[in-house]
């Protein structure tokens, strides 16, 4: 009896799902830039990630086949750009240049072709397959144009005429220096290279290092583009001042708000994989909310290039890359894809050719933050036929249901509201006015929202959610108990709910509380408990999976179901003579000599004081030597600290004196940053100029020397050669203080990780 219902039900929610189909939107057609290009945001590829100091011909001509031959190309991504690296370099004197004092290409990378220009030949190719090229610039004029006093095209004007003394940015080759443009010759030194990069047949001209004294120079670059009558994409780079956006947004079509996604620090072996890591993802949220009132048609907010196509060498797990990609799509950012397009992970390439999700970006629209707290952010925004596109992004480390309602989204007053999945292609309804799903760690739910009729919504799949609690904090062989919650957020009640809770071989879970229910009304909920015991563990943090899953019917015989999973953290317990302390969410564990640290925090300097510690009280002396090795580190930022604490009272945040830490940073190096007024608070600093010193390397070991109230740092990467790191007073030390092991993430909502070994002082 039922495969006929079923069928019957099938076609019913077939022809429902054809009259709410989505439609295409159409962009709006002004442009802020007025070059005419650029009216939705530039889908394409950038050579930095990937390629970074060695662009060539071969690999940006395979990087073109690649694109078109995947399908990239009719999915709407055009451009094939080269980032820095394709002019010669000699050195700080700045690039050389040609008699008119313009870039000279490295021919080593990009041989001539008779009397074609080795990057015309290039795009010449780029052309040949349907594609647009794409090529790199910095503000100014190059030292070496000044020292040769080079003409300027067409001009009686030289060099020496138009250049100033003041440095311009080139973060690699270094070498320029700014221009005068009310000095006669200015211009047309600009529009003479502007005429050079149209005649190789560039369309898209990236400006790198603009910073808000280069406005003339983007202004500059602006006219020169459009007199040369070819239509050239106009991109500004990087970290662009916000104060300025109206006027980024009159001289171009898109300009970077932040720094570099790429993640240094985590590169290895020479290469640049992996790309990026989650923390250079979630830093975004905030641009994206802070910079949506500026991004227009023709005018971009750009978050940087999208890292999404190599798989693990993304540098993001595959909930993240979804993340990013819906981010991105969200506010409109332009798509230039960081990863080798030679090496496409299958996957990766069918989220890059999810036509729903590009629709949703190339609607030129920026989405509006909705809500945010530690643990989620909800952006959401309205399109031209009125739907709404929704992303409910879950931040932290386990799965969660994400929420918000339809009225808090700007949805118009209805009963019931279709939700179609953007990446699943599930559609589903609401009756309740709330608009949730369950979403993975640093995952996403993507949802196109828009009224539905009540008769429609009858024949849709209800809208459901299931959460865990209890899975933090599990006792090395210890127990927890774990509750498994479903909510039905549909029109008609979901029937035969069974729920279940699964775990790997060798724990074991029993159920402790009905699991199975005969209905669960509209809007309504159940719960079951379950009781999970964890085995003694090996490791530090040791982490066990449990998935649940609700199993329900609707219209009485339409079998679905609804899934969760999330991450049991067994830790062992941190014995004496060693204490615990966080001013923060942190978790701590011990093995043997081996101490581990998970903490999350924005900062510990100044009056920010966010850490977990395994300390020991009173330790710390004069003649002391405390030392210790740092095995791992998770890159949460740049800034990550892990390290040693000394402090008269570890315990006393922000009011306890003698306060010092000597850290590692992921993309610092070596610091030690200390009390040096007596406040309690760090305020002086061993890397003046935000950089300390050495390379971030793993394992690494500390060591600092207490004398008096002078206290000496030093690292070391083998264990027998130490460099040092600083000497420094800090006058508020008692004759004994605290000495422990330390983590702060340096980003908000994110969890550092930090594996330390041989802690001891003596």
């Amino acid at each position: 009896m039922k495969r006929p219902v079923r069928g019957l039900l099938a076609a019913l929610v077939g022809a429902v799902l054809l009259t709410t189909g989505i439609a295409a939107t159409n962009a709006p057609a002004a442009v802020a830039e007025g070059n005419g290009v650029g009216a939705t945001p530039a889908l394409g590829w950038s050579s930095w990630s990937a390629v970074r100091h060695n662009p060539t011909a071969e690999n940006i001509e395979a990087t073109a086949k690649a694109m078109k031959d995947s399908g990239l190309a009719k999915a709407g991504y055009l451009y094939v750009n080269i980032d820095d690296f394709w002019y010669h370099c000699p050195g700080s004197q700045g690039p050389d240049v040609d008699q008119y004092g313009r870039w000279v290409t490295d021919e080593t990378k990009f041989p001539p072709k008779g009397d074609e220009n080795g990057i015309q030949v290039v795009a010449d190719y780029v052309h040949s397959l349907g594609l647009k090229f794409g090529l790199y610039v910095t503000p100014g004029i190059s030292k070496q144009a000044v020292a040769q006093n080079t003409a300027i095209e067409g001009t009686p004007y030289h060099a020496a005429d138009i250049a100033t003394t003041a440095t311009e940015k080139n973060y690699n080759c270094k070498g320029m220096v700014g221009i005068d443009y009310t000095k006669p010759g200015a211009q047309d030194f600009v529009n003479s290279w502007a005429d050079q990069f149209a005649g190789w047949g560039v369309d898209y001209v990236k400006i790198d290092g603009v910073g808000t004294p280069d406005v003339p120079d983007v202004q500059a670059w602006s006219d020169a583009l459009k007199q040369t009558g070819r239509p050239v994409h106009l991109e500004l780079s990087n970290s662009l001042d916000i104060n300025n956006a109206s006027t980024w947004a009159k001289l171009s079509n898109g300009w970077r708000t932040g720094g570099d996604i790429e993640c240094y620090s985590c590169e290895s072996n020479g290469s640049s994989f992996p790309l990026t890591a989650w923390s250079s993802v979630s830093s975004r949220f905030n641009q994206v909310a802070n910079w949506a009132p500026y991004g227009s048609p023709g005018a971009f907010n750009d978050y940087d290039s999208l890292e999404v196509g190599n798989g693990s060498d993304d540098g993001l797990t595959l909930d993240e890359r979804k993340t990013q990609m819906s981010l991105w799509s969200l506010a409109a950012s332009p798509l230039i894809l960081g990863t080798d397009l030679t090496r496409l992970d299958p996957t990766d390439l069918a989220l890059l050719k999810n036509r729903s999700v590009l629709a949703v970006d190339q609607d030129a629209i920026d989405a509006k933050r909705i809500s945010s707290d530690a643990n989620t952010q909800v952006f959401a925004k309205t399109e031209q036929n009125g739907d709404v596109v929704v992303g409910l992004f879950n931040t932290s480390a386990n799965g969660q249901t994400v929420s918000s309602t339809a009225a808090a989204l700007g949805l118009p007053a209805s009963a019931d509201y279709s939700l179609q999945d953007l990446w699943s292609h599930r559609t589903t309804e609401t009756s309740t006015g709330t608009v949730a799903a369950t979403v993975p760690s640093h995952g996403v739910a993507l949802l196109r929202i828009r009224p539905l009729h009540h008769a429609a919504a009858l024949l849709t799949a209800p809208s459901t959610t299931v959460t865990l609690a209890g899975l933090a904090g599990a006792s090395d062989g210890g127990q927890n108990t774990v509750t498994e919650t479903f909510t039905n957020n549909g029109a008609l009640a979901a029937t035969d709910v069974r729920l279940t809770l699964t775990a790997p071989a060798g724990v074991t879970v029993e159920a402790t509380s009905q699991t199975r229910f005969a209905a669960v009304r509209s809007g309504a909920g159940v719960s079951a408990t379950f009781t999970v015991n964890t085995p003694a563990s090996t490791g530090l943090f040791a982490a066990e999976t449990v998935d649940a899953s609700a199993a329900y019917d609707w219209l009485l015989v339409v079998p679905a179901k609804d899934t969760a999973s999330g991450v049991l953290t067994v830790n062992q317990p941190v014995t004496a003579p060693d204490k615990t302390f966080a001013s923060t969410t942190a978790s701590f564990s011990q093995e043997g000599t081996r101490l581990g640290v998970r903490a999350q925090g924005s900062d510990v300097y100044g009056s920010t004081n966010q850490y977990g510690a395994i300390y020991q009280a009173g330790a710390e002396h004069d003649g002391s030597t405390t030392v210790v090795k740092i095995d791992s580190q998770t890159n949460t930022n740049a800034w990550a600290k892990a390290g040693i604490m000394v402090r008269n009272d570890i315990t006393g945040t922000n009011t306890s004196p003698g306060f010092l830490i000597l850290v590692e940073a992921p993309g610092k190096g070596y610091v030690i940053q200390w009390d040096a007024n007596g406040d309690g608070q760090l305020d002086s600093n061993s890397a003046p100029n935000n950089t300390g010193i050495g390379t971030a390397a793993y394992p690494s070991w500390l060591k600092l020397v207490r004398t008096g109230t002078t206290y000496t740092g030093y690292y070391s990467t083998d264990d027998a050669t130490w460099t040092e790191v600083a000497a420094v007073s800090v006058p508020s030390a008692t004759a004994t203080q605290d000495v422990g092991v330390f983590a702060t993430a340096h980003q908000s909502g994110a969890t550092s990780e930090v594996d330390f070994d041989g802690f001891a002082t003596s």
